[in-house]
């Protein structure tokens, strides 16, 4: 099953880091309908065909995501969007 890994370092504060994968987050739900829950410092999410995590530490963070079969016909648009983002909103 095709995958993401996507590493990021940042140098916000974790309030403030924890706030922007939130607010992420809700766009994302907003947008396409995905669930997310929080369980300590990780964000996971899930939507149709696609099954992931948002790991947040002191200095990075890291984006992991399973696609399913449908899904990764899209894995480099989606790579790139997730990438366009936190460089948006952790640079």
């Amino acid at each position: 099953m095709p995958s993401i890994d996507i590493r990021h370092a940042h140098s916000l504060a974790h309030d403030d880091a924890r706030r922007a994968v939130q607010e992420v987050a809700e766009k994302l739900a907003d947008r396409f309908g995905v669930e997310y829950d929080w369980s300590g410092d990780d964000l996971n999410f899930r939507a149709a065909g696609v099954d992931g995590r948002i790991a947040l530490a002191p200095s990075a963070l890291r984006v992991t995501a399973q696609l399913g079969f449908l899904m990764s016909a899209f894995k480099g648009p989606i790579e790139n969007e997730i990438r366009r983002v936190l460089d948006e909103r952790f640079s």
